[in-house]
């Protein structure tokens, strides 16, 4: 008997801690608990009245509703957390979970009246905001929680992710900037950076943030793929095979590195090598087509002309855009007649569609990753192509200073805008000079 008084006394008190908190922040998450508390205090009431002891099992149960729950809970609430929101964030965890995140959102802007500073509550309120499409919406709750906890790398990466997608490029990368000088490790803000400014165009800037992260991250292929196809846009072909060849070492599937590694070889005029990192990437379906054609090609040059039409008919019969293209490369006259396809070789072309093809692939869809590597393999493709054809028709010096000119000229389209820049503040200068020399 005396047990169980002690135990009602002890009960009873808890209760009342629980029941104020209720009063003091007008909270009603509480209520559960306090209904839990009541079964347990009314076992052991049951337990005075009959005059005997539940087994085992009941005391258990009343000790756990009655005691230990309320007990642990102002033990949390005495480290700083809050049962309430634990209760309501976790609830809400569940509901997301279970794809109701209409309700998880009413629970926690519930939540987050009574509660401001609750942490977890606007991070979740973020990422459903994010599903709903609500990109500004996301970014406020980001950047309250991120004034909760200045060191919330990753509030402040999804931030410069969100502001990316609404075109606020120039302050996605400013706040990226930012977080690499405080956490330069930050692979994923590297390599978002990095498709910022090469969507940008800011090709060196780019190659720069890459290779700073190597210091950290020595053993990453896809940082040194990117180096190579931004080295390869700067039409710097030397460090871009350099890079393509190490991380084609760290991942022996990376096909997209073997096919840049093969029309860099054939801009160098080393067909042999050429010729192996194509025959690698006929393994992967998206590159075949272009590897046989590759293939093809290097055949032509070689003098090896039935396996020069055998490839370049696999790569049209896989990929039946590749006839046009054939059809204006000089390189595959001599075997028009041999191509099999059903689709005539001079057939009519249509430059409103190759204009709309190449639009969408370098300036009206998204970049991403894939984007840019399609870029520079385009590029690439565009180069030897260009290369080719100066071989046939000059000698070797002349060509090379051709070539030369081909891979720079966006270099030397840059200098020359600069210069006219220039010349026109010059001019604008000397015109206010006359002009405040008049009065």
């Amino acid at each position: 008997m005396l047990e169980e008084v002690i135990f009602i006394l002890i009960a009873f008190v808890l209760f009342m801690l629980i029941f104020a908190k209720i009063l003091r922040h007008n909270d009603y998450n509480y209520i559960p608990i306090l209904i839990i508390q009541a079964i347990g205090i009314a076992i052991c009431f049951f337990e005075i009245k009959i005059g005997v002891h539940s087994n085992a099992f009941f005391t258990i149960l009343r000790y756990l509703f009655a005691i230990v729950l309320p007990v642990v809970i102002i033990i949390l609430e005495m480290k700083g957390i809050n049962f309430s929101e634990l209760l309501v964030t976790s609830m809400a965890r569940v509901l997301i979970a279970l794809g109701k995140d209409k309700e998880a959102k009413q629970m926690l802007l519930k939540l987050v009246e009574k509660y401001k500073n609750s942490y977890t509550a606007h991070i979740l309120l973020a990422e459903i905001y994010e599903k709903e499409g609500g990109r500004r919406k996301a970014i406020d709750e980001y950047v309250i929680a991120l004034d909760m906890r200045g060191n919330d790398y990753d509030s402040y990466f999804k931030i410069a992710r969100l502001l990316r997608e609404l075109d606020k490029k120039d302050e996605s990368i400013q706040m990226l900037q930012n977080l690499l000088k405080t956490k330069p490790d930050c692979l994923e803000a590297t390599m978002l950076l990095g498709e910022i400014l090469c969507e940008e165009e800011r090709f060196k800037e780019a190659v720069s943030v890459y290779q700073d992260a190597l210091l950290y991250h020595s053993a990453e292929y896809d940082l040194y793929y990117s180096l190579g196809i931004a080295f390869t846009r700067l039409n710097e072909f030397a460090q871009a095979k350099e890079m393509y060849e190490k991380a084609a070492s760290l991942n022996h599937k990376l096909f997209g590195a073997y096919y840049n590694l093969g029309q860099i070889c054939f801009i160098e005029g080393d067909m042999e090598q050429a010729e192996e990192y194509f025959e690698k990437c006929l393994y992967d379906e998206e590159l075949e087509a272009m590897s046989y054609y590759g293939l093809a090609k290097i055949y032509i040059i070689k003098g090896l002309r039935e396996k020069a039409i055998t490839f370049v008919n696999k790569a049209i019969e896989i990929d039946a855009r590749l006839l046009k293209k054939a059809s204006k490369e000089p390189v595959f006259k001599d075997i028009k007649e041999y191509i099999t396809v059903s689709v005539k070789m001079d057939e009519k072309e249509d430059p409103e569609e190759e204009k709309q093809v190449e639009d969408d692939l370098f300036m009206d869809i998204p970049y991403t990753k894939e984007i840019g590597e399609k870029q520079a393999q385009v590029h690439l493709e565009d180069t030897t192509t260009l290369v080719h054809e100066i071989n046939e028709n000059t000698d070797k010096q002349k060509a090379s200073q051709i070539v030369s000119n081909i891979i720079n000229k966006e270099k030397l389209k840059k200098m020359l805008e600069e210069e006219q820049t220039e010349l026109e503040e010059k001019e604008n200068t000397t015109g206010e000079k006359q002009k405040n020399d008049k009065l």
